[in-house]
């Protein structure tokens, strides 16, 4: 199979869909991969790196998209992407449909095979292809925090961990899932006050014997989300409804009852976002400001750390890719159960329920 991986398009998207070390696990099962030039760089990989492990360097977009039958990449095609993609070529890359009208109507609307990274699920009901970048993103939405908190970038001026004599800043994350652990981890190992919400019970209990009496648990509803927000010096959205557009946890009337100088960072704007107010920000530009509180909404939070996480992503997608390569697209879906509950759209027909309920779209099972 010839699989290609372009260079990302999107605003400040510094990560590649593949480290030089997955290309060459593909060239030595017998396969080709186009790379197109430049595609590393902001990855700290180089072409010749490329060019060593086997792979082929081509100078544009559309020798990729031209060729591939697999396109792997990181983020969802753009729109001057759309008139590349071709009948029977499959997409393997973060796709976030829910919140993307226009790209499911240009997927269909080309009869691709589209497998977003984001709902691929295992037996257990995790996400193996979400998790590591949400654990990079969880940690990061704590540094960033700190940052914007900080009196000189807009924030109230408060130190998360606090000193001696002085009470640390509070933190309130929405979920606990692996945004939501990896936020706590990063939060507690800096000495703040860290609160999180879930509407899973036996949630809560693991992450309370997993931190004990270091971090508070509250059951997610109204009540306890409007109290917490109020208190809170860092709010993070963390949460996730696999493939479905996020719900809005934090509404437009609850933010003047927030600190001013409070900080925001909704890590779930790729689905919509859990924060009413919330709009998809860049890294070069990625706050702004309502009713005093500041909103930090980048929807590619990992590509700030490129290097690190083009290793966790190839880590987990490459034993996918090779399958996919291996067996063919359809064949591969029908045997690996993971990777049929990961397929959105398939050949002109939207195949994931929770996306087509979003965008009020026509939903066609699978099987079908």
């Amino acid at each position: 199979m010839i699989i290609g991986i372009p260079k990302e398009i999107k605003q400040n998207e510094y990560r590649v869909g593949m480290i030089p070390a997955g290309v060459r696990a593909l060239v030595e099962a017998g396969h080709k991969v186009y790379v197109q030039k430049t595609a590393g760089i902001a990855s700290d990989f180089t072409d010749d790196e490329y060019a060593q492990v086997g792979a082929e360097i081509k100078d544009t977009m559309k020798e990729i998209y031209d060729n591939a039958v697999m396109i792997v990449k990181v983020k969802e095609p753009l729109e001057q992407e759309y008139e590349l993609l071709h009948e029977n070529q499959t997409i393997f890359t973060y796709l976030h449909l829910a919140a993307a009208k226009d790209l499911t109507l240009a997927l269909l609307k080309n009869k691709v095979i589209g497998i977003a990274y984001e709902t691929v699920q295992i037996s257990d009901g995790s996400l193996p292809l979400l998790i590591p970048m949400s654990e990079i993103a969880g940690r990061v939405s704590v540094q960033v925090g700190a940052y914007f908190l900080q009196k000189e970038n807009g924030g109230r001026g408060v130190l998360l961990g606090g000193v001696p004599g002085v009470i640390p800043g509070k933190v309130v994350i929405l979920g606990g899932g692996t945004v939501g652990t990896n936020a706590a981890k990063m939060a507690l190992g800096l000495g703040a006050s860290v609160t999180i919400l879930d509407i899973n019970l036996n949630r809560l209990r693991y992450l309370d014997d997993v931190f004990g009496s270091r971090l508070v648990t509250l059951m997610s509803n109204r009540h306890n989300i409007e109290e917490q927000a109020g208190e809170a010096d860092l709010l993070i959205g963390a949460v996730l409804l696999p493939g479905a557009k996020a719900p809005h946890l934090i509404t437009k009337d609850m933010l003047p009852k927030m600190k001013k100088g409070s900080v925001i960072v909704d890590v779930a704007v790729d689905q919509g976002g859990c924060v009413e107010t919330i709009r998809p920000t860049f890294h070069d530009n990625p706050t702004y400001e309502i009713d005093g509180v500041i909103h930090y909404g980048v929807a590619n939070i990992p590509s700030c750390v490129a290097r690190t996480s083009t290793f966790a992503l190839t880590n987990a997608t490459l034993p996918y890719v090779l399958e996919l390569a291996r067996l063919g697209s359809t064949l591969a879906i029908k045997e690996d159960e993971s990777l049929r509950r990961g397929v959105n759209v398939y050949k002109g027909k939207l195949n994931y329920k929770a996306v087509a309920n979003a965008l009020n779209l026509d939903y066609t099972p699978l099987e079908l």
